[in-house]
């Protein structure tokens, strides 16, 4: 029976048929946006391979501690440009919310992407003003929405 798991990048679609293709290798991103998806769950679940897999060599870390990794909740696509399965560079435009002492923050960041030898590579990215503000760090009450924007109650989502 296949996985009905939603994907963790919130694309709508299941995560067997979305990120997980990409993450254990069957399937490459074809589309700058589908490896920031693929990234982003990623990070979810600290496949920190992956993450170092994908990331352009130029500007790749040695390596990434998978404990200074927040606990991500949402990700919000803001803008593309390119980044299509013909173009060899884009650009994504994100916002994905994280759990920081029980309250949620905001990453926004515009992220450029590049294509070699058909493989997508994430290659730097561009922190915005607008990060991390504090008027989104209230903490959510368990029976309240959750502070990611998926809708859900803070207990089924981001909350402990």
């Amino acid at each position: 029976m296949r996985d009905k798991k939603p994907c963790l990048c919130n694309s709508g679609k299941l995560f067997a048929e979305c990120c997980e293709p990409l993450h254990v290798g069957t399937k490459d991103a074809g589309t700058a946006e589908a490896l920031m998806r693929s990234r982003y769950s990623a990070y979810v679940e600290g496949k920190v391979d992956y993450l170092l897999k994908t990331w352009h060599p130029s500007s790749r870390p040695a390596q990434i501690a998978a404990a200074t990794i927040p606990q991500w909740c949402g990700l919000h696509i803001v803008d593309t440009q390119e980044g299509g399965e013909s173009d060899k560079q884009g650009i994504v435009e994100f916002k994905a919310t994280f759990l920081s002492q029980g309250k949620a923050q905001v990453l926004h960041e515009i992220s450029r992407f590049v294509k070699e030898e058909g493989l997508w590579f994430y290659l730097d990215g561009e922190i915005q003003a607008d990060s991390f503000p504090a008027a989104v760090s209230k903490k959510a009450g368990r029976n309240e929405p959750c502070p990611c924007g998926s809708g859900r109650k803070f207990k089924k989502c981001c909350g402990p």
